[in-house]
């Protein structure tokens, strides 16, 4: 559990797809829940288990509920900071099975998998494990993109 910090301009743009007005208090109220089902949906088309998966939206993200390993948990957290416009998500998750946690690491501009995999392993050919630890959010070893943050498994 803790703060996570994210890049506010890097990421998908999943949120851009929910509109709607904001002259008034209460739809801007609609609205905020409109960007929070955006989210959860996104955790559910990953196929991430989060029981009682709760989120609250504003630049931070507050996301709480209950899941079976950290590795789920640290990929909720990647796939919702990893979003345009937000800057940093309040994990309250919390872990049944206690395990090692894994590292993030911020890409950078010339990033490749295997130059982070040399990098955090001292060998370029692990980077399939970094693919892995990322997956569903990774759908290649070659679409990463600077700001974007990825796990880090322990080796």
């Amino acid at each position: 559990m803790g703060l996570f910090s994210f890049l506010k301009d890097a990421g998908s743009n999943i949120l851009n797809k929910v509109t709607g007005k904001t002259a008034k208090a209460p739809e801007v109220v609609k609205v905020e829940l409109s960007k929070a089902d955006a989210l959860k949906a996104e955790i559910a088309k990953l196929g991430l288990p989060v029981e009682n998966l709760g989120i609250s939206f504003g630049e931070q993200i507050i996301v709480d509920g209950k899941t079976l390993d950290n590795a789920t948990r640290e990929k909720v957290i990647l796939a919702l900071g990893n979003v345009e416009g937000v800057t940093s998500v309040d994990d309250r998750i919390e872990v049944v099975n206690a395990e090692p946690e894994a590292t993030f690491y911020t890409v950078q501009k010339g990033d490749s998998l295997s130059k982070i995999a040399k990098s955090q392993y001292g060998n370029a050919m692990a980077y399939n494990a970094i693919f892995e630890a990322n997956k569903p959010m990774l759908k290649s070893v070659d679409k990463i993109y600077p700001g974007q943050v990825l796990r880090i498994p322990a080796q």
